[in-house]
Order: C-alpha cells, then structure tokens, then sequence
C-alpha cells in the first residue's frame, strides 16, 4: 500500500490544532499494468534523476543492468543462449556460482532449427527456450542469430541460420514470438556484418548496399517488423570504419528510421569503444565494456563503462544534453514493462519432459541424409548381428564447449549411448575410438566430467577401428568437428575446410574393410569429404543436444524418416566459395601483413557481393559438394508439372504456384517443396535463381497434395544503390520449384507488367 501523510487541521473542545494523518496515496501510472506501455514510460522517466537514468544504461554485474529501486523499477537480467539457458556465473566474474539448480535443456544448434525448413518447429524451440528462461527469472535472452553464413571457416556458424537471407528471415519470426510470449525478449543478434571470428574486433567490413540489403540485412529486418523483436545486439566488427555497437549507419539510419524498431540495442560484451559514439549514434544498454576499471578490479569498475560516469560528466560539463540520455532510458523502460515489469506473464519451467521432448524432435527434424547410395540406410536391425561404431564424436559431449553457447545441461544422450539404448538386444554394439581429437572437458568452469585422455598413437587408433569394423555388420562413424578452438568455436575460425585428426584417412580404411559404411559428420559447419565415392551413406548430424542421440539413432534405423535440408552449401573446396576465391577473407593480404598486432584494423571487403552460397555456385557455374536445399528421404517423391494462376501480374498483385507432390515410397515421409525466382532480364546483375519461398508437407505412402506458392512484388525485386530503394523491373521471369536448388522439377514462366 502506498501512503502518504497529510497536515489537517482539527477543531477539539474549541481548540485548533494541526495532525499529521495517513491517507492513500494515487498509485504511479508506470505501476499501473493496465495504463498503455508509453505512458508508463513517460510517467517513469519524468520520476528519475539524471544519475538513475545514467545507471540504468550500462551493467551493474556481467549479466545484469541497474533498475531503480527508489521506484520500484527492478534490475533487468540478461542470459546467454541462443541454444539454451547459460549457468549462473559470479556477479564479476566469469567463474561459475556454483547453484546446483541451473542446468537446463540443451536444443539443436541453430544450423540444425534452419535445416528443418519448419516454422512450426522454430516457434516450439523458442517457446520451450523461452519457457526455461522464463523459470530462470532471465529477461532477455541473448539469441537467436541471423549473421549470414559466407565462409565455411566462420567459428560461430553453428549458431547461425544459413547462407540464404529468406530463409534465415522466415525462420527467425517464429522463433522470436515464442520466446516473447513468455515475457522474455529476444535479442537477435550480431547487428550486423559478423561473418567470421578472426580479428572479429578489428575487421572493418567494406560492401555495396545492395549486398547489405539483399543479404546481410533481411533476416534482422523481418525480426523487427514481423517478429516484433524487444532487443537486438550489435556486432563486434566495425563497418565503413565504425564499430556496430556506435554506428549511425546501423543503429539510428537503418534500424530506427527505416525499420521504426522500438525496442533496446545492448552491446555486445566489450562492443563499445567511445562515449561520444554510443552517445549520438544509437547504443542503448552497455554490457562488459574492457576498461581499466574493470580490469583493476575496483569496487565501481562499471561507472567506468562509456555509458556511465564519462556520459555523466559530459552532460554535468555541458558538453552533450539529455535528449538522447532520454531516448535511452525509455527504450530500457519499455523493455522492462514488457518483461520483468509484465505481470501477465507465465511462470515457465526448467528441464521439464516436455523440453526434452521438443528437443529430440527438432533434432529429428533437422538431421539431413546427404547420401544414401544402395538404400544402405535406414539399419536393418532384423539383419544385423553386430554394429561397429567408431569415432571420438560418437562419445565426446557437444553442450560444453564452444563460447557462450556453452551449457551446463540436466542431461546429454551421446550417440552411442543413443544407438545402444534403441538396439537393445538386437544386435551386438561394438566400439572403437578411432582418434583422439580434444580430450578436454572444461569451458568456463562447466565440466563434462568425461575423461577422453588417450595416450595410443594415430597407427594404434586406426589399426583397433579397422579390426572392430572388419567383421561387422554395419560400420557407422562418428566425426567431424567439435567446439574446440579454431573449430565449431566463438572468437576463432577454422583453419581449413578438411576434417581434423586425420579422420579422412580413417574413414577410407573403414571404407576399405567394410562396404557398409555409415559416416555421420557432427558440425555446424561444412568439412570437405574427399572420401564420397568410397562411403555409401553420409549424414550431417549437426550439434542436437539433449536429445542428440537419441534423435541420431531413430534416424538411423529408421523410427525418423529424414526431412531436414541443408541451409547452406557444401563446396567441394575452398577455392570455390566467393569469398576465398576474391581473396578477401579474412581481409585485405597487405594489412594482414603488415600488421602490426590484433589490434590493428583490417578491412574486409565483400567483393563477391550479393554472390554468396548457392548464388555464387550458380553464377560460376561450379557442382557442388552438396547443394543448398539438398535432403534426402526414406521415401520417394514426385512432383508434377507446376501451373500459375495467372500469366502476367502487376506490380500490386500476387502470383499463386501450385504443383502437386506424390509420395511413391512405402513411407510416411516429409518433403520441402522451394521455390526460386529467376529474372531474365535485368537491368542490374542478378543471381541465376533466389528462394523465395517454400512449404514443408507430410505425405504418408501414395498419398498426393497439392501444394500452393504465393508470391508478391517483393519476391521481384532487387536494391539499386543509387535510387536507394527496392526495385522490381517489368519484364519475364520464371518460378522454379523442386526439392533443392540444384534438384529443379519444374519451371513456370510468368510476366511482371
């Protein structure tokens, strides 16, 4: 109950005296859930002084920022995902606060929730993740990511969405939502251009607006005017010579102006590097700042972060006004009303069935069957007497490791415990380890508490896998990368797209004794297979989870039927992706060189352009390893001739593609039917074709549908740079529909008039 006191004056036996009484006091709007957002937060603002609004825009501890307690205005906590819900670290410190309550479920990475093709999938992962931030009294979770896939040596790739810039956008909306209607926000993250890890704070990224339009902007822009995302986070890397986390360009121009994006920039950890930038330029909420301060270990190191103590002085100097201070402020308020502040929302749970039910589905959903030669997959276990596993990914645990998707998570199923657990008695499970490649343990204080330490020789290793393989029934490898350094890892690249640990050579010995060789390569990224005419089945088994193997062997002896596709290329060399090719990864040779240290600024320009993954394949005309796209199934489908309901449309009109989709198999199976625009003629260049739509269908065995494609101007259209705006030219065009972009089953040609 809010009080306050009132001086009244009372007539007592004829006597006047004055009382102090009690009376209700009118509660404040802010407090009032039921008054609109914005007049709470005006009521709020004008209740703060200079130095609260100042606390509330920079950290308090690594994951926390400062409310108002003289208000009633509460802290806001953040946490690290995007793949589930970080371990609770000291106030100041990275090290682990040791609470025994905090494990969580570990989801699919986000290559895996991309390779479902499922907006139905990607809203069940955000609200179980949201739901277990929620419990964790978390207000912001610190995902999804949407920076584009260019390079296959992108350490942090595992956690983005793929190389193509529709399908990243139309993965990301579902996501967003159901994270937000548990009263969490999402922050999509790294605005903009992080699209690699070495030198990520010093690369200076150079390219045509049309390629940070067409590409590298979309999928953030349908997270703020679809998605209706609360945060977004900016990048590391600077662009046109100015960090992200203080760029006009990016912060205020683009997503203020052209997006009206209403909800809080938080830097990404040490991203700011200038008061006066952060100030004008658009930051909001300053999270982990590099100062002396901090390192020094003083008692009030964050009123040393930009944001603080320097943005105090300049105002109290006269230097800057309080315009923008404002703006902040209220940006950070209307967060706080829409999460911690929200009192409609649910309670949420942590670890509950439910979550590891959804993670073993998105993960089954996910996993794709690059190739199948001879049907040797799904494992015939009534045929099977003994199963060879080998390799060092079928036991190494994957929720550890990797940067701050790290987790400490309730369980993690391997995948030979996985594939043991569904054989059962069926058949005999023998393993092998076959390499050593990290046998650590550790990131920031979580353990695994496996001991991987193997002290054989590379010759010993191979010679025990090649006698356990010799004899049996089916052979399946497990390999791949992991989340060591300078593999599927924050803050290093790889160093090359070939597999590590000379698992090339294992898997051509296995190949050589075993004709029935299963490889299921465990990453989040591309590798080279030089082996692929030597193994019959190959599987792309992402970092699942949980659930991983569980999910892995339903797929395996054919509980899952297959469905997931891959959301980026896989190229047979590194020669020939656009940005190795151009020679500007990971930047310019001559500043490389001469560089003095890390520190120095490299610049790195896209000269591939709008050219990426299957766009510039296609324009070069070079076979892939594996096509965006590409999925195998179980089944088998066929496609009809497509039709269009119209031949020509106009500029405010719509184009409806129908085709009909037959499952000629004896399987229940799902197929995702895409659709590519191609445009004829064009006056600036253009990709071969570009997705621009698609639909997942299940169809049981002879079972047909018809599947329908909608489409608009926008699918036309491309960026022109110097108009500086969206163009679609009249002229012909074609739709092609098939089952990736290199398995086109049909062509619809239609005019735009």
């Amino acid at each position: 109950m809010n009080l306050i006191y009132t001086k009244l004056k009372v007539v007592a036996a004829g006597c006047l005296f004055a009382a102090w009484l009690p009376v209700m006091a009118q509660k404040p709007v802010y407090l009032d859930a039921g008054k609109p957002i914005e007049e709470r937060v005006k009521d709020a603002l004008g209740r703060m002084t200079l130095e609260e609004k100042i606390g509330m825009i920079h950290a308090q501890s690594k994951f926390s920022s400062a409310g108002v307690p003289r208000l009633g205005i509460p802290e806001l906590w953040a946490t690290d995902g995007p793949h589930g819900i970080r371990p609770e670290v000291l106030w100041d410190e990275w090290d682990q606060a040791g609470w025994t309550n905090d494990s969580c479920i570990a989801y699919p990475a986000l290559t895996c929730l991309a390779a479902t093709w499922s907006p139905e999938i990607s809203l069940l992962y955000g609200k179980s993740i949201g739901e277990e931030a929620r419990y964790r009294k978390k207000d912001i979770l610190l995902g999804p990511g949407v920076n584009i896939y260019r390079t296959p040596l992108n350490g942090r790739n595992f956690e983005y969405m793929g190389e193509d810039p529709y399908l990243s956008a139309t993965m990301v909306v579902p996501y967003i939502k159901g994270v937000q209607e548990n009263g969490v926000a999402a922050c999509v993250k790294h605005y903009a251009l992080n699209n690699q890890e070495f030198n990520r704070h010093t690369t200076n990224v150079l390219l045509t607006d049309r390629a940070l339009y067409e590409i590298y902007l979309p999928a953030f822009k349908a997270a703020v005017q679809e998605g209706g995302v609360w945060s977004i986070m900016g990048a590391y890397n600077l662009y046109r010579g100015e960090h992200a986390c203080q760029n006009k360009r990016l912060l205020k121009d683009i997503l203020r102006d052209e997006w009206g994006f209403d909800g809080v920039v938080v830097s990404d950890w040490g991203g700011v590097h200038n008061t006066e930038q952060a100030i004008h330029n658009g930051m909001d909420l300053e999270f982990g700042s590099w100062t002396d301060g901090l390192f020094a270990g003083t008692r009030n190191a964050y009123d040393n972060y930009y944001l603080a103590f320097p943005y105090l002085k300049m105002i109290k100097e006269g230097k800057v006004g309080t315009q923008e201070l404002d703006e902040k402020v209220s940006n950070v308020l209307r967060l706080i009303f829409r999460t911690s502040m929200n009192p409609h929302k649910p309670f949420g749970s942590l670890g509950a069935p439910q979550h590891g039910q959804a993670a073993r589905r998105i993960a089954e959903e996910g996993i794709v069957l690059l190739q199948n030669n001879g049907g040797l997959l799904p494992v015939d276990l009534n045929r099977a007497k003994k199963i060879a596993v080998i390799g060092e990914n079928a036991i190494k645990m994957m929720t550890v490791g990797g940067g701050s998707s790290s987790l400490k998570v309730k369980y993690e199923i391997s995948p030979l415990d996985g594939l043991k657990n569904r054989v059962g008695a069926q058949a005999e499970v023998v393993y092998a380890r076959g390499y050593v490649g990290d046998s650590t343990g550790e990131y920031n204080g979580v353990k695994t508490g496996q001991d991987l330490e193997d002290n054989r020789s590379e010759d010993e290793l191979l010679a025990e896998a090649v006698a356990v393989a010799r004899d049996a029934d089916y052979v399946i490898f497990f390999g791949g990368l992991n989340k060591s350094t300078h593999q599927d890892c924050e803050d290093s690249d790889r160093k090359g797209l070939e597999l590590p640990y000379a698992q090339d050579r294992i898997i051509r010995e296995l190949a050589r004794v075993n004709k029935n060789l299963i490889v299921v390569n465990i990453s989040g990224n591309a590798v080279a297979m030089p082996w692929i005419d030597e193994a019959p089945a190959i599987v792309q088994g992402w970092y699942l989870g949980s659930e991983a193997g569980t999910a892995l062997a339903a797929m395996l002896v054919g509980d899952v039927n297959p469905s997931g596709k891959l959301p980026f290329t896989f190229p047979v060399k590194l020669e020939d992706v656009g940005a190795h090719k151009l020679g500007e990864y990971p930047g310019n040779a001559e500043q490389l060189r001469m560089a003095a240290n890390r520190a120095d600024t490299i610049d790195a320009t896209y000269r591939e352009d709008i050219f990426v993954g299957y766009r510039w394949m296609d324009k070069e005309k070079i076979n892939p390893l594996f096509p965006f796209g590409h999925g195998l199934s179980y089944t088998a489908f066929t496609y009809g001739k497509p039709s269009a309901d119209k031949k020509t449309m106009s500029a405010s009109d719509t184009i409806s593609f129908t085709v009909r989709v037959k499952n000629i198999g004896t399987r229940e199976g799902q197929e995702v039917v895409q659709l590519y625009i191609s445009d004829k003629k064009s006056s600036l260049p253009r990709p071969v074709k570009e997705l621009k739509s698609f639909r997942k269908i299940s169809l049981a065995p002879g079972e047909e549908k018809e599947v329908v494609l909608t489409i608009d101007k926008t699918a036309l259209s491309f960026f022109d740079d110097v108009k500086h705006e969206w163009v679609v030219e009249p002229g012909r065009f074609e739709a092609l529909i098939g089952s990736s972009s290199r398995d086109i089953r049909g062509i619809v040609a239609f005019e735009l008039k």
